[in-house]
């Protein structure tokens, strides 16, 4: 009877571990399906290159896309957004710390929880280049960098004027298609990301990713050379229009997206209406790796539930401080004795100690279980 018990306790602790074992490989089978993403973490990278008051659907374009972003996932610290912030507070705006993305103004996308990296005259070229390639002063705070990756998965966002292989930053300077596809290009030889998804709203958009030539980079645009990027919808009260048609029809589309949801790229490329956009917008994935219907949206906009797995690593007997000082030559002519008030452990001897504890502790466990079952059982008195 006692061994028919044993025997069912092991057959429910082996069902348990075959199953937990079962559930484990079927967690990294599917991510490690054909066309799965490999990466471990999102960044995105938010550019409204224009300013003043006239451009405000530009600085409506760029939160649109960080609200977007933080809702399916991604945290304010693995956002980068850089913004003019004049329209907000502009004496103009007859809602002041407000901005709004459409006619009726029912969604404020300023209020209180944004958090601006760069803003004003911080919207430099020379900035956008240095959050991509990470080569900052040392001064500058971690929240202002980029601290990507090789598994990270990088959307970078910009809007604002531009032209045929240029994008305008505040009617000051320009970046070229060739300082884009340069800067990504650092970024990949200095593994700063694992795939890079790039999305411009400008007029002839398509011209600025013409140039890219680094691997596993994914990216749209509003319009095709010689054309240009139109406005959705004026605001009577606020006097300007409020959002970009291109941006408008992507960020309607996005509020269907959850943070599970299965849509992939090519269900949003083929959301594009040129009629209702009013340009022909523009993709290119010759540098992308994957099938674009086996790249889910939340890859690059939504946060990563996944994890990474390290690989293994050998106990070691010793341990060396690669900063620690050398020894003076008469410590080393003579024998290394530690202090009486305490004995150095190395990390190897410790978790050598810690696995034998394990070990003992399960035998000790076996050992008891085989004493119960086989015990002689006593003799019940007449």
């Amino acid at each position: 009877m006692r061994l028919a018990s044993f025997l069912h306790l092991f057959g429910i602790l082996s069902s348990t571990w075959a199953f937990n074992a079962t559930a484990v490989h079927d967690f990294f089978d599917r991510n490690a399906a054909p066309g799965a993403s490999a990466h471990t973490n999102n960044w995105a990278v938010l550019v409204c290159s224009s300013r003043y008051w006239f451009n405000y659907r530009h600085m409506a374009n760029a939160l649109g896309m960080y609200r977007t972003v933080k809702r399916l996932g991604i945290p304010d610290s693995n956002i980068i957004l850089m913004l003019a912030d004049d329209a907000s507070c502009n004496l103009r705006n007859k809602f002041p710390g407000s901005v709004y993305a459409n006619p009726g103004r029912h969604l404020d996308l300023y209020g209180d929880n944004i958090e601006v990296d760069y803003r004003g005259y911080e919207v430099t070229v020379e900035n956008f280049i240095r959050v991509l390639t990470g080569r900052m002063d040392p001064s500058v705070p971690r929240s202002k960098r980029l601290l990507s990756d090789e598994h990270s998965n990088v959307f970078v966002y910009m809007t604002g004027h531009g032209g045929n292989e240029f994008l305008k930053f505040q009617d000051n300077e320009e970046i070229s298609a060739f300082d884009i596809a340069d800067a990504f290009e650092q970024m990949y030889q200095k593994k700063r990301y694992n795939e890079i998804f790039f999305m411009i709203d400008t007029c002839q958009a398509n011209t600025m990713y013409t140039k890219f030539y680094s691997s596993n980079i994914l990216a749209t645009g509003s319009s095709e050379i010689g054309t240009n990027s139109y406005s959705y919808a004026n605001d009577n009260d606020i006097g300007v229009a409020v959002i970009d048609a291109y941006t408008h029809y992507i960020l309607d589309f996005m509020e269907g997206i959850n943070k599970t949801s299965q849509m992939t790229m090519q269900d949003l490329f083929n959301f594009y209406d040129p009629v209702k956009i009013g340009s022909q917008p523009g993709i290119r994935n010759d540098l992308f790796s994957r099938p674009l219907d086996k790249a889910l949206i939340t890859d690059f906009f939504g946060g990563v539930a996944q994890a990474e797995v390290a690989p293994f690593v050998e106990d070691s007997d010793t341990y060396e401080d690669p900063s620690a000082a050398p020894l003076p030559e008469e410590v080393l002519a003579g024998p290394l004795s530690p202090p009486s008030s305490y004995t150095s452990i190395s990390p190897g001897e410790a978790t050598s100690d810690l696995r034998m504890v394990r070990l003992w502790g399960g035998l000790a466990l076996v050992g008891a279980l085989t004493s119960w079952v086989f015990r002689p059982r006593r003799q019940s008195e007449s």
